[in-house]
């Protein structure tokens, strides 16, 4: 287990050091003693009309990951045929399907069913085989050192609007936990995929024009009309759209042609490395903590655990992020294991309901605060630990971590977390 001085910053924003130790019973004011918390819980059709040619989805690589671009309105393809030529893109001289995108789109209304989101799991890694990875090479990487979650997930090309997007399709009730903070709460979206919606990055949105609630031609093996359920920050590089595991199956995505893996506490190098030793050298591994996958929030609006640290850590002047970052580690590894504790504590900082009536913030303005929403518990922490005199330092702090929580222990823990953190960020 790496030490406590050397934690690092997830995919999620959040600072990832060692998960934390099992923690002796405890008492708090209104935060009750906790022994443990619940676990996180977890047909092709076939396109009417005439015959169309279609794209090739068969992926022999990723390796454009983070190129794929909306700036000139096209996006990069992705993806080859088993040929190494890359799939036609559309266009003049290409061979586009016939209408793509074309004519009016019908307004339609569905309602689908989603699990709520009980932790957030940040990728550290995504990675990407010519087919098919096998479920015997999907095991060797779950059973990589300090890996601690993996999630395969089926993908490929396809043309929305004309143009060429990649896609996965996932199943919406466990890969919410895999996106960032402010997706992974957006239970519209997730609802929406699990009623064979599609759902895609605000870029797309904006460059395809497409507008949520209406109906489009999505063309792969097949051609079947989706309806568009929102968009939202997906968090991986190049990828544009997702969709249902029903639709993708009907569209020929390719099963498992990619999988992303959480491995807290250790190098992302080292996992990279120990990923594409077990899929080959004809596979590409991305490690998704490049500065240059790395998204920030814009307008002031936080996109990370780690932006919801910083920007709580404001209201409360004299009270460091650090503190903060050290508490959400402590209680639930950054929301990874945000559901309910045996004693009745909730969410990502673990309030207690009483208390969180109290001091309960709504922090992302959307007219409540919400117990389990990162963007209210990270700030009602902050008022929670501003009222004890947190931002006083010295002896203060000391006792406003003790008010969080009863036990010396836990305060020596949180304070020496937030040193590493300093170290770590300065």
């Amino acid at each position: 287990m790496a030490p406590p001085s050397a934690p690092r910053a997830s995919e999620d924003g959040a600072p990832d050091a060692p998960p934390p130790a099992a923690r002796p019973p405890r008492q708090r004011p209104q935060k009750k003693q906790r022994k443990g918390r619940s676990s996180p819980g977890a047909p092709a059709g076939a396109a009417g009309g005439g015959p169309r040619r279609v794209l090739p989805l068969l992926i022999a690589t990723i390796a454009a990951l983070a190129v794929a671009s909306t700036s000139a309105g096209v996006y990069a393809a992705l993806t080859t045929d088993r040929s190494g030529h890359a799939a036609p893109s559309g266009g003049p001289r290409g061979d586009a399907p016939p209408s793509a995108g074309q004519g009016d789109p019908v307004k339609v209304v569905d309602e689908g069913q989603v699990a709520p989101l009980r932790r957030v799991v940040p990728p550290d890694v995504l990675a990407a085989e010519a087919g098919s990875i096998s479920a015997a090479k999907i095991a060797k990487i779950a059973k990589l050192k300090r890996v601690r979650d993996v999630v395969a997930v089926a993908g490929g090309a396809v043309q929305l609007q004309g143009r060429q997007v990649n896609a996965f399709a996932v199943d919406p009730s466990s890969f919410r936990s895999w996106t960032p903070p402010g997706t992974a709460k957006r239970t519209d979206l997730w609802a929406a995929l699990a009623a064979d919606r599609f759902v895609v990055s605000p870029d797309a949105a904006k460059q395809l024009q497409l507008t949520e609630g209406y109906e489009y031609p999505v063309v792969g093996r097949t051609v079947p009309k989706l309806t568009m359920g929102g968009s939202g920050d997906l968090g991986l590089p190049g990828i544009n759209m997702l969709v249902s595991k029903r639709s993708g199956t009907q569209m020929g995505l390719v099963p498992n042609v990619a999988v992303l893996v959480n491995a807290p506490g250790v190098s992302p190098a080292k996992v990279v490395a120990a990923v594409r030793k077990i899929l080959g050298g004809g596979a590409n591994v991305v490690n998704l903590h490049d500065a240059k996958y790395q998204s920030s929030g814009t307008g002031g609006k936080a996109t990370s655990y780690l932006d919801l640290y910083k920007q709580a850590a404001t209201s409360c002047p004299g009270l460091s992020w650090t503190v903060l970052a050290a508490i959400g580690q402590v209680e639930s590894d950054h929301g990874r294991n945000a559901g309910r504790s045996s004693a009745g504590a909730l969410g990502p900082m673990q309030f207690m309901p009483a208390t969180w009536k109290s001091y309960g913030v709504d922090g992302d303005g959307d007219g409540k605060a919400d117990i389990m929403n990162p963007y209210d518990a990270i700030p009602g922490a902050a008022k929670y630990l501003c009222a004890n005199g947190a931002g006083r330092g010295g002896q203060q702090l000391y006792r406003a971590i003790w008010h969080y929580n009863h036990a010396d222990w836990y305060v020596q823990k949180v304070l020496n977390l937030a040193r590493a953190y300093a170290a770590r960020y300065s």
